[in-house]
């Protein structure tokens, strides 16, 4: 999608829409709405609605960081601790891993 044929009006609702539909779980969306709009955000030059864009980027770039902290802090706790937890971490786990552990 090229936005840079879209009026700002219609950038800062696209990217308000991109920060509220991460609120969802998905950061994922919240990773795409800092690569688009970081150009618009903190590059170009100024315009009436490039401040509420601006928010929007850093508040999408927040929560995707933070996501990544969790996800990331998950994932070690869980591969440290999956034998230990026996049952519990079979039930839920996608994949259960054959062997001894």
């Amino acid at each position: 999608m090229d936005i840079s044929k879209a009026p700002n009006s219609r950038k800062l609702q696209l990217c308000r829409t991109y920060l509220m539909t991460g609120f969802a779980f998905l950061p994922f969306v919240w990773a795409v709405n800092v690569c688009w709009f970081f150009d618009e955000a903190f590059r170009k030059p100024a315009y009436p609605e490039q401040n509420q864009i601006k928010r929007y980027v850093i508040y999408s770039a927040i929560g995707t960081l933070l996501w990544a902290i969790a996800l990331t802090t998950w994932i070690i706790i869980f591969q440290t601790n999956r034998a230990a937890w026996g049952a519990t971490a079979d039930s839920i786990s996608f994949i259960i891993p054959l062997g001894s552990p």
